[in-house]
Order: structure tokens, then C-alpha cells, then sequence
């Protein structure tokens, strides 16, 4: 097989990966509407929440950081070396599903998968500060946000710098793609979890 080829496969596998809707998917089947309908119209574990589906979100959550894990730990199987390549393609995946219009979520819980999959320590730090940040702030965006940043840290810490690059590429998407909760955490009017609409 050709070395194009080697790298093409993990990439359109994770890319494949990442793209696959679970919470669309979770809310249509248990009749909780379409998600895309519903708060900020993201598909993520934070606007499943906006149903009121608890059970709905922390699905969605799992099965999102799954995804995450799962592209890593395959690539590590049959690409051995593509790990870093796999874990961008499947957080693009999820934030920009070609089948939604490249409309996805914002990559925070399959970014904590992917961490956990390219080196558990770097998914135990990634794990810590976002519930640390959300258990403090009961700001959804700023722990992820947070989290996000911290990957790299942690790796580069770690002693794990082959990762560094792919983590600090998708640390600096996962914060673009919050630009508008940036915004609002400017203004003060970025809400709480559990906080009053």
C-alpha cells in the first residue's frame, strides 16, 4: 500500500468517525425533537441538555468522547503512527459533518476522547481542569474552553510532544468555534449550567 494511501485511510476513517450525530441521533429517537431546532442548534451533549433530557446528554456526551477514542485506538491498531493525523480528522468530523452541512458540534467531548486515547494522563488532565473549571464557573463554555487548552500543556509536560501539534491545532479550533460564547462571557450573559434561560 502506498504512503499516500496510509495516510488518506486514517484520515477519511476518523474523518468518518467524528462525523456520526449522536445526539441528533439520541433526540430523534427518543422523540426530543431536532436538535438542530433547539438552543444554539449545536449538536453536542451541552444542547441535548437544553431539552431536558439528562440521560439524553450524558449519552451523548459518552458515546461523543467514544467516538473520539475509538478513531485514536484504531488508527494506534492498523496505522500505527497516525494517531496525531486520526485525532484531527475525527474532532473535524464532529465539528464539520459533510451530511449536516458541515455543521457539527463544537468538539469538546471528543476532544477529551481523543486525549484520552493518545495518552491517558494528557485525558486525566483534560478531565480535571474541565471539571474543575465547570464545577467553579457552571460555565459549559469556559470548561471546555479551558480543557481544550490544557491538552497540549499537559502533553508537551508529559513528555508526549509528538501529540503537541495536533492538540494545539484543535485547542485553537475548539476556542474559534466558541467565539460567540467568548463573546458573551465578555458581556457577561454566557449562561450557567442549570441557570435560568
Amino acid at each position: 500500500m502506498s504512503a499516500s494511501v496510509e495516510t488518506l485511510l486514517p484520515l477519511v476513517v476518523g474523518y468518518l468517525l467524528g462525523s456520526v450525530p449522536f445526539g441528533l441521533i439520541l433526540t430523534r429517537l427518543t422523540g426530543a425533537g431536532d436538535l438542530r431546532a433547539i438552543g444554539s442548534g449545536n449538536i453536542g451533549a451541552t444542547n441535548v441538555l437544553r431539552t431536558g433530557r439528562k440521560g439524553l446528554a450524558a449519552a451523548t456526551l459518552l458515546l461523543d468522547m467514544g467516538k473520539g477514542i475509538a478513531a485514536v485506538l484504531l488508527a494506534r491498531h492498523v496505522w500505527p503512527g497516525s494517531e496525531a493525523l486520526t485525532a484531527v480528522a475525527v474532532v473535524l468530523g464532529h465539528c464539520f459533518p459533510l451530511w449536516l452541512k458541515f455543521r457539527g458540534g463544537k468538539g469538546v467531548a471528543t476532544l477529551m476522547g481523543v486525549s484520552l486515547g493518545l495518552a491517558w494522563p494528557i485525558g486525566l488532565a483534560y478531565a480535571v481542569v474541565w471539571l474543575s473549571v465547570l464545577g467553579v464557573s457552571r460555565i459549559s463554555s469556559l470548561g471546555g474552553m479551558s480543557a481544550a487548552v490544557a491538552a497540549p500543556v499537559a502533553a508537551a509536560l508529559l513528555g508526549d510532544a509528538p501529540y503537541v501539534p495536533a492538540l494545539a491545532f484543535l485547542a485553537m479550533l475548539v476556542v474559534f468555534l466558541h467565539r460567540e460564547n467568548i463573546a458573551r462571557l465578555r458581556a457577561g450573559t454566557e449562561p450557567k449550567v442549570g441557570g435560568k434561560k
